[in-house]
This record gives structure tokens, C-alpha cells and sequence, in this order.
């Protein structure tokens, strides 16, 4: 069974909610570090209040591609790391089993087992069925055109049913049926930015986590796996400290990010890869990954596709970060 990612957020906060330890502060934001150490202290911005200080031993800057807390500490080091935009946007469907009913086709995806890809030049759809197959999730890439001359702080947008017909037209019979279930007003587009690899994720006492400092494209669906990985890590490695000292927090987080790092921005490399080949319009390149599609139905083989090659789901599902945190945390501790 699949899920979605509301059910994730749904049991993180389940989950949290069960530890007194932790006090929520909802629709308020990280405004902007004042110290690294040996105290962290930053201030809280309320959505409806006045802001207020925080001091904390550790902070663990999860807000983001948008991270404030990457800003303040890039600038504090005296680092550009700009956000990039990939000429490349989103929309997210659901489409309701209700909606199916009659159509024998879709309801074959609904209560399948598999994801399905479309691919064309500069554009996908990829889909499968979520929620006991009770929902069909959708997720498309093309170019962007939205969001092109929109100021960089926006990644949402409600988009045009019309428009995004007309991005997808030439795909299939199965995929105009479905776009045509999408309500008109409830189309809605996401710009996808990513930024360049980052010298530190690791100042002081904070430390920054998932799309704050590795924001990657939906082409390995390794996004949010990627921020979980560092969670656990994080987790595993918190657990070990040998002290609460500023300079022991500091080289903890160091052994966090030399475990992650490589590992986080080669998928996120490796993502933005399977995007190109998955987009390649006319031409040789184009006709060998076709060929190769094609090797793979009858003997196997590599797979364009990397999110379903085997080789890289081996790499991605085979790795156990946590053991590594767990095993080689002293020695790191001692190398740092």
C-alpha cells in the first residue's frame, strides 16, 4: 500500500504529539539567527503576533528550499549559494475512485499494484494509485511558464485547466480523461527550484536539514526520503553524545553531515539526470533510450528510468544510515 504525504505528516505529528517533551508552535516562522554558540538563539515570527527570542543548545533548520536559516547562515560565512531555477514545474492531482466509476480503463490503474510513467519530450506523468486504491495520485513535470517572470519567493500558483489540457494533449486517450476530471479552480502548479551544492550544512549549533540544504527533483522520488534519512541520523547520533558541551554539539553535527552529504547531493544529481533523459526530445539520444526501453521488456537491463533501475534502487534502499550513524559515530567524532 501506498500513502500520501499527508499520511506521513499525519503520523510524524501523531508521533509527536505523544512525546510531552514537545511543544508545537504553529504558523510561526524562524526569522532570523542571532548567535551560533555556544547558545543558539533566533527569533519566532507568529503569523498573527509579536515575534519572540528563542535560545536553544541545538537547532535543526528544516524550513525549507526557502530556509531562512541557510540565508542567515551562508551570510554569516560569507557563502553564495544561489536558488536555481530549473525551467521546470509541477502539477499535483488526486483523482477520486468515485470519479472512475464508469470508466473500466482507469479503473484498471486505480486498482493496480504498479506506477505508471508517460514521457515525452520536456514533459512526464507519473502515477499510481494511493489510500487502499481509493485515490489515483498524479504528479507532472513541464517547462515552466507560470512562474517565469514571478518574483523568486513564489512557488505556487493557482494554473489554467485549459492550459495544462493543452501542455498535455499529445499524450494519450487515458491521460486526457484524467486531466479532465481535475475541477475547474483546482488546478494547481509548483515551480521546482533547486540551489547549488552547499560548502557547510553544519554552523556552530545549528544544523540544516532536508530541502534547506539538499531540495531535489521528484524525478528519483527521493525528496522527502532524503530529509527523513537526515532525521534519523540526526536522531541516532543526538543519542551518542558523550557531553552537552557547544563544541561537542558542533563536531556531532559534523559526523551528521559527513554522512549524509555525499550521499544526499549525488541522488539529488542523479534526479536531476533522470529528468534529462526522461525529457530528451529528437535525436540520437532519444532514439537510444528508446532502444534500451525496448532491450528492457524482452532480456532486462539498464533502465532510463532510474527511479526503477535496479542498480539505484539497490544504491538508495540498500544503504542503512542509521547503522552507519550508529557504528562509526566515535571514530567520525574522533576524525572531526
Amino acid at each position: 500500500m501506498v500513502g500520501h504525504r499527508t499520511s506521513l505528516a499525519s503520523g510524524l505529528y501523531e508521533g509527536c504529539k505523544a512525546e510531552k517533551a514537545i511543544k508545537f508552535h504553529f504558523s510561526t516562522s524562524l526569522g532570523a539567527i542571532k548567535t551560533w554558540s555556544p547558545k543558539t538563539t533566533f527569533t519566532a515570527t507568529p503569523r498573527n503576533g509579536e515575534p519572540f527570542t528563542v535560545e536553544a543548545d541545538v537547532v535543526l533548520a528544516a524550513d525549507g528550499i526557502k530556509s531562512n536559516a541557510r540565508r542567515d547562515m551562508l551570510k554569516t560565512l560569507n557563502i553564495n549559494a544561489d536558488i536555481i531555477d530549473t525551467n521546470q514545474a509541477a502539477y499535483r492531482i488526486m483523482i477520486n475512485r468515485s470519479d472512475i466509476l464508469d470508466d473500466p480503463e482507469l479503473l484498471e490503474l486505480m486498482d493496480g499494484e504498479t506506477v505508471t510513467r508517460w514521457i515525452g519530450e520536456k514533459r512526464h506523468i507519473i502515477a499510481y494509485p494511493i489510500s487502499n486504491n481509493t485515490i489515483y495520485n498524479m504528479s507532472t513535470c513541464q517547462p515552466d511558464v507560470n512562474f517565469a517572470a514571478a518574483p523568486s519567493e513564489t512557488y505556487t500558483t493557482k494554473g489554467s485547466k485549459p492550459a495544462m489540457l493543452s501542455v498535455f494533449s499529445d499524450f494519450c486517450p487515458k491521460i486526457q480523461r484524467l486531466l479532465n476530471l481535475v475541477p475547474d479552480g483546482e488546478v494547481c502548479e509548483w515551480k521546482l527550484r533547486v540551489h547549488a551544492p552547499l560548502p557547510t550544512w553544519v554552523h556552530g549549533s545549528v544544523a540544516l536539514v532536508g530541502d534547506a540544504c539538499h531540495p531535489t527533483l521528484p524525478h528519483l522520488a527521493q525528496g522527502a526520503a532524503q530529509a527523513i534519512e537526515d532525521a534519523a541520523v540526526i536522531g541516532v547520533l543526538l543519542g551518542k553524545l558523550p557531553d552537552s558541551s557547544p563544541a561537542t554539539i558542533n563536531k556531532t553535527l559534523q559526523v551528521y553531515q559527513k554522512i549524509r552529504k555525499d550521499r544526499a547531493e549525488t541522488l539529488v544529481e542523479m534526479a536531476a539526470a533522470s529528468g534529462r533523459e526522461l525529457h530528451l526530445g529528437k535525436g540520437a539520444a532519444k532514439e537510444e533510450r528508446d532502444r534500451q526501453f525496448e532491450e528492457l521488456k524482452k532480456k532486462g537491463g539498464r533502465v532510463p528510468d532510474k527511479w526503477a533501475d535496479a542498480d539505484v534502487q539497490k544504491m538508495i534502499y540498500g544503504v542503512d544510515v542509521m547503522k552507519i550513524a550508529d557504528e562509526e559515530y566515535e571514530e567520525m567524532f574522533k576524525s572531526i
